[in-house]
C-alpha cells in the first residue's frame, strides 16, 4: 500500500474518508473535515449513529462520499495500545467497504505527551500494517483491498512510519514462510535482492565451507546437520562518515530448529520455523535503513543455519572451539543459537569494531516464561545503553524488561571439559544464555535481546514484526546524540 500525507483536510479527494470521534463527541479535529461531512457527522452524532466506544465503527453515505467514523475512546485512557487498536479498526472498516484509496483524518485521535508528528508517524505505520497478508502458500489469498492511503499529518513523519511499516510486514513474511522456503540460502538471496535495490546496501554472504575454514566451528556445530548449508550473512549501510564506528545488529537465524540430537517434543514444532525471528528483524531494520537514509554507519549481520539430527550432528558431550578460540561442550544441541551467534558476534567485532552491538534472537524458554508475550528480555551490562532500548521500547509500544546479568551467574556455565558449556542447567535460564554470549563480547557496548515470548504469536499463528519499530527508533535516537 501507498502511503502518502495531506496538509489539511481541503485537499482531500478521495470519496473514502476515516475520522475519529472521541468520548467528548464533535471536536474541532471533526469539524476540520470538508463541510458536507461535517455536517453529516454532526447529524450522525445527534442521532446516535455513531459511538465513540474505542474500536467501534459506523460507514455513513452522502452522495459520493463515503465516511467512516471510528470510536477513539477517552482522550484522558488513550495510550498508544488505545491508539493502535483505533488505527486497526480503521483499517478493517477500510476492507468491509472495499476500498481502494482513502483518506485519514486523524487529528482527534490525541495522545497526552505526543506530537501530531509523531502520531502521524505511528498511525502510517499501524496502518500499513494492518494491510499485511500472507500470500505466498495460499491459492486462495489476496491482497488487502486498500491501494493507497493518504494521512493528514507531517510529510516526514508520515514517509517514516510507511519505512518502518515496511520493515514489520518484511518480518513478519519471513518468519511467516515455511522453513523449506525460508533456508539460509533464501536468506542469503534476499539480502543480495535488498543490495540490488537500493545501491546504498551492500551484501556479503560467507559459505559454510568458507566459515569452516575460518575455524568458526561453533556455527558448524550447528548447520552440518542439515543439508542446507549454513551461512554468515553481512548487510552494510555506510550512511555516516568514513571511519564512524557502525552500529552493528546480529540476528539469530535458525530457519527451522528441531533440537538437533536433543530433539524437541512433535507438538507445535511447526513455529520452529520462526527461530529466526532475530535475523527476521534484521532484515526488517535494515529495509527500514535503506528507506530511511540515517547519517550513521549501520551493519546487520545474520547468522542462518538449519539445526536438524543427523549421523553427522554434533552430540551432547562434544566439544568445539569458537571463532574466538574459546572452547564449548555442547551439553544440549537444543541450545543452538548461541553457538550460531557467539561466531557471528566474533566475526562482527573483528570485522567492523563497532561503536554499539546488539544481537536479537529467539533464545530460550525460561524468557518466554518469565516475560510472556509482552516484553521482550534485555540483558546487558552498560546501564546507559539498557535505558535507551528500554526507553525505544516505550516509545514505539515494543517494551523491553531487563533480566540480570551479574559475574555470578556466569559460574553455572564452567565446564570440567572446555571453557564454558552452553547451557546452564535448570536455573536462570535466560541469564546464562547471557552470560555465555558476553564472553564472546568482553569490552564492547553490547546488549542481548531475547524475543522469544515476542516474534511471533501462536493464536492467530503468525510473526509480529517485534523488534522491528524499538530497533529503528533505538538506532535513530542513540546515533543522534
Amino acid at each position: 500500500m501507498e502511503i502518502t500525507a495531506l496538509s489539511n483536510s481541503s485537499s482531500i479527494d478521495h470519496s473514502v474518508i476515516v475520522t475519529f470521534i472521541a468520548e467528548q463527541g464533535l471536536s474541532q479535529g471533526n469539524q476540520s473535515l470538508p463541510a458536507e461531512l461535517s455536517t453529516m457527522l454532526k447529524a450522525a452524532v445527534e442521532r446516535k449513529q455513531v459511538s465513540s466506544k474505542l474500536g467501534k465503527s459506523a460507514t455513513l453515505v452522502s452522495g459520493e462520499h463515503t465516511l467512516i467514523v471510528v470510536g477513539a475512546g477517552e482522550d484522558a485512557k488513550r495510550d498508544l495500545g488505545a491508539f493502535d487498536k483505533a488505527i486497526a479498526a480503521a483499517a478493517s472498516a477500510l476492507e468491509a467497504v472495499e476500498a481502494k484509496t482513502a483518506t485519514a483524518v486523524i487529528d482527534t485521535l490525541t495522545i497526552e505527551n505526543k506530537s501530531a508528528a509523531q502520531l502521524a508517524e505511528r498511525a502510517a505505520t499501524e496502518f500499513a500494517k494492518a494491510t499485511y497478508r500472507y500470500t505466498e502458500t495460499k491459492t486462495d489469498a489476496k491482497p488487502a483491498h486498500i491501494e493507497s492511503l493518504a494521512i493528514i499529518g507531517d510529510e516526514a513523519s508520515v514517509a517514516k512510519g510507511a519505512a518502518i511499516a515496511q520493515g514489520i510486514n518484511l518480518t513478519r513474511r519471513l518468519g511467516d514462510l515455511p522453513g523449506n522456503i525460508a533456508t539460509p540460502s533464501y536468506l542469503a538471496n534476499q539480502a543480495e535482492a535488498l543490495a540490488s535495490e537500493f545501491s546504498h546496501i551492500n551484501t556479503k554472504v560467507i559459505d559454510e565451507k568458507e566459515l569452516e575454514t575460518m575455524g568458526a566451528a561453533a556455527f558448524i556445530s550447528v548447520s552440518k546437520g542439515s543439508t542446507e548449508p549454513g551461512k554468515l550473512i553481512a548487510m552494510e549501510y555506510l550512511g555516516g562518515n568514513d571511519g564512524d564506528a557502525p552500529y552493528v545488529f546480529v540476528g539469530k537465524g535458525i530457519t527451522f530448529d528441531s533440537g538437533g540430537i536433543s530433539i524437541k517434543p512433535g507438538q507445535g514444532m511447526d513455529e520452529m520455523k520462526y527461530d529466526m525471528g532475530g535475523a527476521a528483524s534484521v532484515f526488517g531494520l535494515m529495509q527500514a535503513v535503506a528507506l530511511l537514509k540515517p547519517n550513521v554507519n549501520v551493519i546487520g549481520v545474520v547468522a542462518a543455519a538449519e539445526n536438524m539430527p543427523a549421523g553427522n550432528a554434533s552430540k551432547p558431550g562434544d566439544v568445539v572451539t569458537s571463532l574466538s578460540g574459546k572452547t564449548i561442550e555442547i551439553l544440549n544441541t537444543d541450545a543452538e543459537g548461541r553457538l550460531v551467534l557467539c561466531d557471528a558476534l566474533t566475526w562482527a567485532i573483528n570485522e567492523y569494531k563497532p561503536n554499539t552491538i546488539l544481537d536479537i534472537a529467539t533464545l530460550t524458554g525460561a524468557c518466554m516464561m518469565a516475560l510472556g508475550n509482552v516484553n521482550s528480555g534485555l540483558m546487558t551490562e552498560n546501564d546507559e545503553l539498557a535505558e535507551a532500548i528500554i526507553a525505544s521500547g516505550k516509545t514505539t509500544n515494543d517494551r523491553f524488561w531487563r533480566l540480570p546479568l551479574e559475574k555470578e551467574y556466569q559460574e553455572l556455565i564452567d565446564s570440567p571439559f572446555a571453557d564454558m558449556q552452553n547451557i546452564g542447567g535448570r536455573l536462570a535460564g535466560a541469564t546464562t544464555a547471557a552470560c555465555f554470549l558476553a564472553r564472546f563480547t568482553d569490552g564492547q557496548r553490547w546488549a542481548h535481546l531475547d524475543i522469544a515470548g515476542t516474534a511471533w504469536q501462536s493464536t492467530p499463528k503468525g510473526g509480529s514484526g517485534r523488534p522491528v519499530a524499538a530497533l529503528v527508533d533505538f538506532l535513530l535516537s542513540d546515533s543522534s546524540k
